[in-house]
């Protein structure tokens, strides 16, 4: 997996209930931007709330969209029931998806052991390939070096998004899969350490403000493939604070706030989430200013 995938939000109307034509109009911009694939059902899309059902519903029309594009899809499908995450992951693999998102199991808190039997036991009921998903600071537990290693050799375990912001773990992972001989491709899952990254090794980003700007997120990976470095560094510069600011209470809080005010959805979250505070919302608008996003216009 390589390139700019979006974590799509979960766009919902004043009812509570998912707003299609929001986020098929989502959907379009990520089209017309040239993402490499788009992510629904990830934590961005506010998962913990979404029924069964309306994970479906989602998973299918976002295939359904992107039917015969280049676009590909991988559905967030993970569970700290592996038994769940087995029964989502398999419809979605059935159904057409590239790939599988997993998160590492929240609240649980297995040993690496588990991790490891986790992960394996979803990879060996689903036809697609399988990213690895390792954010901590959301679940309360990390994968080691050593463990994403070993979850390499299965032939459906592909790629890891790894979101804990470190370079030094990015690095260890690259490092234990050299000394396995191993390889999957690693993908910033923090957006702010998503140029550090690629200076390491990784092969792209899911990204949470691509949503946002996918245009712009695009054409840092695009110039970074290219050596522009002084193009790369004027994009980081230019970006940098929107990455930092969308982050400044839980997410998606922020870029729901953000999409809302370039006119893609309203700005509503399922509790427990709830819109940003009033400062928050002025530190976004100045971010969004200075990178010179304006509703309407492409980002």
């Amino acid at each position: 997996m390589r390139g700019v995938w979006t974590a799509l939000v979960t766009p919902f109307n004043s009812k509570g209930a998912i707003d299609f034509p929001a986020f098929e109009k989502i959907l379009a911009d990520q089209k017309s931007a040239g993402v490499s694939g788009v992510i629904p059902c990830g934590t961005t899309g506010e998962s913990p709330t979404l029924s069964l059902t309306e994970k479906q519903e989602l998973i299918r029309t976002t295939l359904d969209f992107f039917k015969g594009s280049s676009t590909l899809v991988i559905a967030g499908t993970g569970s700290n029931s592996t038994s769940e995450a087995i029964e989502l992951s398999r419809w979605a693999s059935d159904v057409g998806v590239a790939g599988v998102l997993l998160v590492t199991p929240y609240y649980n808190k297995p040993t690496q052991a588990g991790l490891e039997a986790h992960f394996r036991a979803v990879a060996d009921a689903v036809k697609c390939e399988v990213m690895l998903y390792n954010v901590p600071g959301r679940t309360g537990v990390s994968l080691t070096a050593q463990t994403v290693a070993s979850l390499a050799s299965h032939p459906k375990i592909r790629s890891i998004k790894e979101a804990t912001g470190s370079t030094q773990l990015s690095s260890e992972i690259i490092d234990a899969l050299a000394h396995s001989k191993r390889s999957i491709d690693i993908l910033s899952g923090d957006d702010a350490s998503f140029v550090p990254l690629l200076s390491i090794g990784a092969t792209g980003v899911v990204s949470v403000t691509s949503n946002l700007f996918p245009r712009g997120m695009v054409a840092i990976q695009r110039a970074f493939e290219k050596g522009d470095l002084a193009e790369v560094k004027k994009l980081q510069a230019r970006y940098f604070p929107l990455m930092r600011d969308l982050f400044i209470e839980s997410n998606p809080g922020p870029i729901k706030f953000a999409m809302s005010k370039m006119g893609f959805c309203e700005n509503r979250l399922r509790l427990p989430l709830v819109p940003v505070a009033s400062s928050t919302e002025s530190k976004v608008e100045e971010s969004m200013a200075r990178a010179g996003l304006r509703k309407g216009e492409p980002a």
